[in-house]
């Protein structure tokens, strides 16, 4: 019996209880806005080292985090073949030298014969084209002396860029394959990689990534450093989306400068990229926004009765509009006899006769510039005015604001947000104050507690409201 009277008490409670909310006035603030995601440190350029020589390895003088320079030495391969086809090469060569002497000086003998009628021109020609065939020899033996040292020269593996070995594939001893050979590729002695710029592939989902392009400023930090963060940009953001655990993410490549080697491969990183920033901004709290469709409910908390609500929202709407000039309404200029603050049912009369398309008169017309007044107008913009960030941040919502101590909905224009405050674009002034109100679905679920309690409360004896 006892517990019974707590839950009664407690329901009694929860069904008395109303939804609290807050003035708070509209100030200037700094707005930042990134977006957050998690990738690995990846080097900024990698090359895989092979030989063009096929054989054993008989030195190997690197290894693996060495820092080493373009052309320095990295290993050597057995050079015994290419050497006796060099050795070959030079022989034929001088083989072909000798011909073509041999063949120059049967021509100079020729030449002389034949001005002294002593042989035939036939004779003649077959000396002049014996030389033309000597030289072509000589030229022939000299490319394939250039091969054969070409090839002598590449058992002798060097680096291609200055950076450090990250990866050694093989040891000394292996048998090795050429890639001019072998039609796998031949085989990777060692990957290299200049580790002064390194990257970040970050995955980013499909909700963020229009707000990101390359360029934009990012920060990295890493589990090594935790109070160190690193500067980096927006690098490149790919075409093609992946699917990780059914979302949609897009990779996004960041480069970061790591003159001091800090930053190794493999290392997990979080990177915030900077998409927005607002300095000295009128902001109100994200709390205080109301969309059309949850203006109701908020009207509900406040006591606003939907009569008074649906005034006050026709007035928010003119006070968002342009601004009506004498040529559109036909009025001249005010008259003494308009009120200078029109009550509410002067207000409804007015905008519902709008609505019908009716013709308002002088007076009509003064009411509504009156209560267009009274709502603020369209209020100061607050922020840097209309910025390239308008299409990709803020929208149209609606706040209560305390307007001659009357909670009353305004039309705002909002920009960047933090998910805690945003930017006012238009609507609002330094000197308004907005009411923070609880969430739609909290109104709900009060209102459906509240309900539920008065028909528990009902069916008990002895319980009353």
């Amino acid at each position: 019996m006892f517990a019974l009277g707590l839950v009664l008490a407690a329901c009694t409670k929860a069904e008395e209880e109303v939804a609290v909310y807050q003035a708070v006035p509209v100030g200037t603030r700094d707005i930042s806005v990134t977006v957050q995601a998690a990738g690995s440190i990846l080097p900024d350029t990698v090359v895989e080292v092979k030989s063009k020589a096929s054989g054993e390895i008989l030195d190997f003088s690197v290894e693996t985090g060495q820092v080493v320079q373009r052309g320095t030495l990295l290993a050597r391969i057995d050079r015994r073949v290419p050497q006796n086809r060099y050795n070959q090469a030079e022989a034929q060569l001088e083989v072909a030298r000798a011909r073509l002497k041999n063949a120059e000086a049967q021509y100079r003998r020729s030449q002389e014969l034949f001005e002294a009628r002593a042989i035939t021109e036939q004779e003649f020609e077959t000396s002049t084209l014996d030389v033309a065939n000597a030289r072509a020899s000589v030229v022939s033996a000299e490319v394939e002396l250039e091969t054969a040292k070409i090839a002598l020269d590449d058992t002798e593996v060097r680096a291609p860029i200055t950076g450090t070995i990250i990866a050694k594939n093989v040891e000394r001893g292996a048998v090795i394959s050429s890639p001019v050979s072998d039609v796998g590729g031949g085989t990777v002695l060692l990957r290299m990689a200049d580790l002064s710029l390194v990257q970040v592939k970050t995955f980013v989902d499909e909700t963020d990534i229009g707000k990101l392009k390359p360029g934009l400023g990012a920060s990295v930090s890493v589990e090594a450093f935790p109070n160190r963060p690193f500067r980096g940009e927006v690098l490149k953001i790919e075409p093609q989306a992946d699917t990780i655990q059914s979302v949609t993410m897009f990779p996004v490549l960041v480069r970061i400068p790591n003159t001091e080697g800090l930053l190794k491969p493999g290392m997990n990183a979080e990177v915030n990229i900077a998409v927005g920033n607002a300095q000295g901004v009128l902001a109100v709290p994200n709390a205080a926004l109301r969309t059309e469709r949850d203006v109701a409910s908020a009207a509900g908390v406040l006591g606003i009765p939907d009569a008074d609500l649906q005034v006050m929202m026709e007035a928010a709407r003119a006070a968002d509009a342009p601004p009506a000039t004498a040529s559109d309404t036909g009025a001249a200029k005010p008259l003494d006899g308009a009120p200078a603050q029109p009550t509410r049912e002067q207000m409804m009369a007015v905008f519902q006769k709008q609505r019908a398309g009716g013709q308002l008169t002088p007076e009509e017309q003064q009411i509504l510039a009156a209560a267009r007044a009274a709502m603020g107008g369209r209020g100061g913009r607050g922020g840097n005015g209309g910025n390239s960030q308008d299409a990709m941040f803020g929208g149209k919502y609606v706040v209560f604001a305390l307007r001659n101590g009357t909670p009353t909905p305004v039309f705002v224009r909002t920009g960047i947000t933090d998910l805690d405050y945003s930017e006012v674009k238009s609507g609002l002034t330094a000197q308004d104050s907005v009411l923070m109100l609880p969430s739609a679905s909290m109104i709900e679920s009060q209102q459906q507690l509240q309900q539920r309690m008065s028909r528990m409360g009902g069916g008990l004896p002895g319980q009353s409201r």
